[in-house]
């Protein structure tokens, strides 16, 4: 039968506590006590051991969380597309600000014109509807009610 060793020896701890408190990284403590890096990061866990206070979680969790509007609900966009289709004419679209690839922006639209690889290609470069990829023209293109949506508005 085979004895299983145990990876956490006492004296395996007291070299993980040294070379954390030395500022070792987790990848540099796993290479000295003869473990994975994942083992390191675990043990260290356990044991509450962290490089930052509460405090500086706290501050980095709120940071980050102001980063990134959060993704439009289902509803939320259905009442985008609603605006859209009250707002737009059934005007022909007229694309007067073509661009290339290069130029392209959030402040242009992103409605491709022709064929990739064709020598006209290029994109329909209007100004977009706020927060969206296109303009009101090829919103109501790309963005068109289905028989469920209809139902639903009728």
């Amino acid at each position: 039968m085979i004895a299983l060793q145990a990876t956490w020896t006492p004296e395996r701890v007291e070299q993980l506590k040294s070379y954390f408190a030395a500022g070792l990284s987790c990848r540099d403590i796993a290479v000295n006590i003869g473990v994975s890096r994942n083992a390191v990061i675990g043990k260290l866990s356990r044991l509450n051991l962290t490089r930052t206070t509460p405090e500086e979680r706290r501050a980095r969790r709120k940071k980050s969380a102001g980063r990134a509007a959060p993704a439009p609900t289902t509803k939320q966009q259905f009442r985008m597309l609603q605006e859209v289709y009250e707002q737009a004419d059934d005007a022909p679209i007229v694309s007067t600000n073509n661009c290339s690839l290069f130029e392209l922006s959030e402040q242009r639209c992103r409605w491709p014109i022709s064929t990739p690889g064709a020598e006209d290609f290029c994109f329909c470069g209007n100004t977009p509807l706020g927060g969206m990829p296109y303009c009101s023209g090829h919103y109501r293109l790309a963005y068109q009610v289905g028989s469920r949506q209809r139902a639903m508005r009728g």
